[in-house]
């Protein structure tokens, strides 16, 4: 029996490629041991188990992008990580060790090249984060989810999705609307425009959507508006507009967000590289909205959407209700560049990532053995 150990997590862009990769090394060697390693101030403690995967945990330790104090105190904080980590690695008798990033990568990566056990990395963003690079000089495969990614040794295989997204792709979202416009208290022969700054949601996508929600709605477009735990905007109560008959329907948070893409014909979101992905394997326009700090890795991951034409890009400090009334109702009044904005982003992606990312760790995993 091979022992995989899957770290990461976070937030969903972590977490989601973790669980689809362990779905299809399941679905590829049903006898496979999974223990996913995470951190206790991460989506994983709830989404892991609820994924029917056993998930052990390390102490977080951020990685400060700035020279201060809280980085001198990383080698005492990351050592005790590491030590956890390893402990887990001996108790499990982890055959490889392949991480998505997220606080408890780096710790597992480190622990498994001190016993010896192969490392894979999967680099999520178009731009790799410090615990990848730092892994990839002793990775035995370097997976990324974007062609061009710079890390040593990488090769493009994709990223990983939920079964769920890869089989409305297939299904296409026409064909599943209804029921998911339904689900959600939508009018079922009105366009959507779905709303969501990812796991945690963003505020000034937020913003935005409330001050245009109800021209939005006036001109016949529906809003389903997922507005993220973190980022919680005060007032948002459903409504219709008594004269077109559109729905403004807020939520707080969506698991499962193949149900939110097959309602929607466009989609307002950040760029980071699991929605940039997911809604190109489904085929949604999106008018993308890249976070504004950090390294510009959302940039970088909408790129190729945008390049394609599959995509807009708005800086967040231009995104404004006007700006926002202006690109949706100018793409609705444009049924063939939606068609055609679908058509160039399925072009782009991978669906069959998360089996491509599975032969690879399992392949580690039994040539380490020998």
């Amino acid at each position: 029996m091979v022992n995989v150990i899957l770290a990461g997590g976070g937030t969903a862009g972590h977490t989601s490629p973790l669980i689809a990769t362990a779905q299809a090394i399941t679905a590829i060697a049903p006898d496979t041991q999974i223990t996913c390693i995470g951190t206790a101030r991460g989506l994983e403690t709830r989404v892991v188990p609820e994924a029917g995967l056993d998930l052990e945990l390390v102490p977080a330790v951020p990685l400060p992008r700035k020279i201060n104090l809280d980085l001198f105190r990383v080698p005492g904080r990351l050592a005790g990580a590491v030590r956890q980590a390893k402990k887990i690695l001996r108790a499990h008798d982890a055959d490889v060790v392949c991480g998505f990033g997220g606080y408890a990568s780096l710790p597992a990566y480190l622990a498994a090249r001190r016993l010896k056990i192969p490392v894979v990395i999967h680099e999520q963003n178009a731009l790799p984060g410090l615990a990848n690079k730092i892994a990839s000089r002793f990775a035995v495969a370097v997976l990324t989810s974007f062609p061009g990614t710079e890390l040593r040794g990488a090769r493009f295989e994709g990223l990983p999705v939920r079964r769920a997204i890869t089989d409305l792709a297939e299904a296409g979202r026409t064909a599943a609307a209804a029921s998911a416009r339904q689900s959600f208290g939508l009018a079922p022969d009105l366009p959507v425009l779905l709303v969501s700054g990812g796991s945690q949601g963003a505020r000034s996508l937020n913003d935005a959507t409330v001050d245009a929600a109800d021209r939005l709605l006036a001109a016949g477009i529906q809003v389903l508006h997922v507005w993220g735990p973190k980022n919680y905007h005060d007032g948002l109560t459903e409504r219709v507009d008594q004269t077109t008959g559109a729905r403004y329907v807020p939520v707080g948070y969506v698991d499962a967000m193949e149900r939110a893409y097959a309602a929607a014909d466009l989609m307002l979101a950040r760029s980071g590289a699991g929605t940039v992905v997911e809604v190109a394997t489904v085929g949604l326009p999106a008018i993308m909205v890249p976070l504004p700090i950090g390294n510009g890795e959302q940039a970088r991951n909408a790129k190729p959407l945008v390049d394609a034409s599959a995509a807009i890009c708005i800086d967040d400090a231009e995104l404004t209700a006007d700006r926002l009334v202006s690109e949706v109702t100018a793409l609705f009044a444009a049924p063939g560049k939606l068609a055609a904005m679908s058509a160039a982003a399925q072009k782009l992606m991978r669906p069959d990532a998360a089996a491509r990312v599975a032969h690879v760790v399992l392949d580690a995993a039994q040539a380490g053995e020998r």
